[in-house]
C-alpha cells in the first residue's frame, strides 16, 4: 500500500497561490464579473432605472454565461494549444452553453411571461391569483449571446497580454 504525502502548510499555501495565477480561471471569472456589471448599465439604458439586482441575475445584455465559457475556452487554447483535448472540451462546453442560452432558457422565460399574464388575469378569489410571479429573464437573444462571446474573447486576450502568459502552439 502506498503512503500518501503529508499535506503541509507550505503545500496548501503554494497551491492556493497557484490558483491566482491560473490564466483560464482568471479570464473566465473576470469576463463573468464584467458582463454582470455591464448588465446594470444596459438595464439603465433600456429601462431608465438602476437595478443592482442585475449584478447577480441571469438573462440580459450581454450574456455572462457566454462571456465566461468563451473566455475559458480561448484562454485554454492560448495556454495549452488549440490542438489538444482540453481545448476541444472547453469549446464544446462553450457551444452547448451558448446554444442552451438561446434555446431552452430563452423559451422558458417566454413561457414564464405568458403564465404570469394568465395568473394576473385570474379573478382575485382564484387560489392561484396570489402566487409569486415566475422569473421571466432566464435566457438570451442571439445578439446577447454574441455580445457575451465577444466580451469573453476580448477579456481572455487582454488578460493574456497584460499578464504575459505564453501561447503554446
Amino acid at each position: 500500500m502506498e503512503e500518501l504525502p503529508a499535506v503541509t502548510g507550505s503545500t496548501v499555501s503554494s497551491s492556493s497561490l497557484s490558483i491566482l495565477a491560473n490564466y483560464p480561471l482568471i479570464s473566465a471569472f473576470l469576463a463573468f464579473a464584467i458582463a454582470q456589471c455591464i448588465k446594470v448599465f444596459t438595464t439603465w439604458y433600456k429601462e431608465k432605472r438602476w437595478d443592482l439586482k442585475r449584478l447577480v441575475g441571469s438573462g440580459g445584455m450581454p450574456s455572462s454565461h457566454s462571456a465566461t465559457v468563451t473566455a475559458l475556452a480561448l484562454a485554454i487554447g492560448l495556454q495549452e494549444g488549440f490542438g489538444g483535448s482540453l481545448f476541444a472540451a472547453a469549446l464544446i462546453l462553450a457551444c452547448v452553453v451558448m446554444y442552451d442560452a438561446t434555446g431552452v432558457r430563452l423559451h422558458a422565460g417566454r413561457q414564464a411571461e405568458v403564465l404570469n399574464q394568465i395568473v394576473y388575469e385570474l379573478p382575485a378569489e382564484h387560489p392561484l391569483a396570489e402566487i409569486r410571479p415566475l422569473r421571466e429573464l432566464l435566457g438570451h437573444t442571439p445578439p446577447q449571446v454574441v455580445a457575451g462571446g465577444l466580451l469573453g474573447i476580448t477579456t481572455a486576450i487582454i488578460v493574456h497580454l497584460v499578464a504575459g502568459f505564453r501561447i503554446k502552439a
